[in-house]
């Protein structure tokens, strides 16, 4: 057997030893690598995370996602529909029977001259005579009907006190002024008819108060709307020392129904001339089967401007003959016999004036 050196037997424990070292070092420089990119990746994961936070800030800025972001715009929609639901038209109620804006008797004077531009101001919602409740629906929607020709000065008085009184009563209404062309012989009754005809083609009235141009009420809750029975409105006028002339007096102011109008036929067309249409009407009514309502001597109150007769409207020698035969005649003399031309209207503020020649009187 041969012998080795000592060398040549510590070869091995050499070899080993310095693979030893070698994995040792290896090792250790895997684990600083390791070590070293746990780190740094730990830090590129919170920079990321910072910045996705941020974008995401950023984002929910423009795009919110949580209930608590998306309640502002909740709350913006909200108040553009509550805007909406105000400009909206509301449905309104119905005014009530008795209006709570009436104050009761008036002071009526003649002595100072009207403005009409002050009276138009003090009117901002009058349009063409026309004027309706704001804050609730009228009961009625009456016509006023005036017959006129040369009372230019009455017609603003009546003006200057009826509007405001007609606008207390919450009366859906409109003043239509009915100017008989030409100078022939004055005929109220058939200016009337006119009236009636013509204030149907603008708007559905249901209600008719048919006025002259003198008179006005002292009390505005003389109410001038319709009611079951035709309305005597001029009950007690200064002019008779506030009572009644006579019992059938139907004369100065009155209201009728569409329907109680229609049922008598209107009001008759032959009456050229002061006086007797009055009392033709009262017997219409009474002939139909109708009465005659009033509001009481106190509330029914009226002034008449003094004057001296028109010309051209002198008594109606006819009258009483005319009277005699009502229930003969008013089948075929009214509203289905009427005939007239416009000739002119004329849309003020205040009224609408509709000039007709209505004719003239059978010779």
């Amino acid at each position: 057997m041969t012998n080795s050196s000592p060398a040549t037997r510590n070869i091995p424990g050499r070899f080993l030893q310095k693979t030893c070292t070698v994995v040792v070092v290896f090792c250790a420089l895997h684990l600083s690598v390791t070590v070293l990119y746990y780190f740094n990746t730990f830090e590129i994961k919170n920079v990321f995370a910072r910045n996705q936070q941020q974008k995401h800030i950023n984002l929910s800025t423009v795009y919110p996602t949580t209930m608590s972001q998306i309640a502002p715009v909740t709350e913006t929609a909200a108040i553009f529909k509550t805007e909406a639901e105000e400009t909206k038209p509301k449905k309104l109620e119905q005014c009530p029977e008795t209006s709570p804006l009436l104050v009761g008797p008036l002071r009526i004077e003649f002595s100072q001259p009207v403005d009409l531009d002050e009276v138009k101001k003090q009117n901002p919602a009058l349009q063409g005579g026309r004027f309706t409740p704001e804050d609730c629906k009228a009961l009625q929607k009456v016509a006023v009907i005036i017959p006129f020709r040369n009372r230019e000065e009455h017609l603003k008085y009546w003006l200057y006190y009826l509007h405001p009184i007609l606008q207390r009563q919450q009366l859906d209404y409109g003043v239509y002024v009915i100017h008989q062309y030409g100078e022939e012989t004055f005929n109220r009754a058939k200016l009337l008819n006119v009236g009636y005809a013509e204030a149907l083609k603008e708007y559905d009235y249901d209600c008719f108060v048919f006025s002259d141009v003198d008179l006005i009420p002292m009390d505005d809750r003389n109410i001038y709307k319709c009611f079951g029975q035709p309305r005597h409105i001029a009950v007690s006028m200064d002019k008779f020392g506030f009572s009644l002339p006579y019992q059938q007096y139907f004369g100065g102011i009155s209201s009728l129904s569409k329907e109680q109008f229609e049922k008598i036929n209107g009001f008759p067309n032959n009456y050229w001339g002061w006086g007797g249409e009055d009392d033709d009407i009262y017997n219409r009514i009474v002939f139909k089967g109708m009465g005659i309502s009033r509001p009481d001597g106190i509330i029914g109150k009226c002034r008449m401007i003094r004057h001296n007769r028109d010309m051209k409207n002198e008594p109606n020698p006819q009258r009483f003959d005319r009277i005699a035969h009502t229930r003969e005649t008013m089948n075929g003399d009214g509203i289905n016999s009427l005939s007239y031309k416009v000739v002119e209207i004329k849309k003020n503020t205040l009224f609408t004036e509709i000039i007709v020649d209505i004719g003239t009187p059978r010779r």
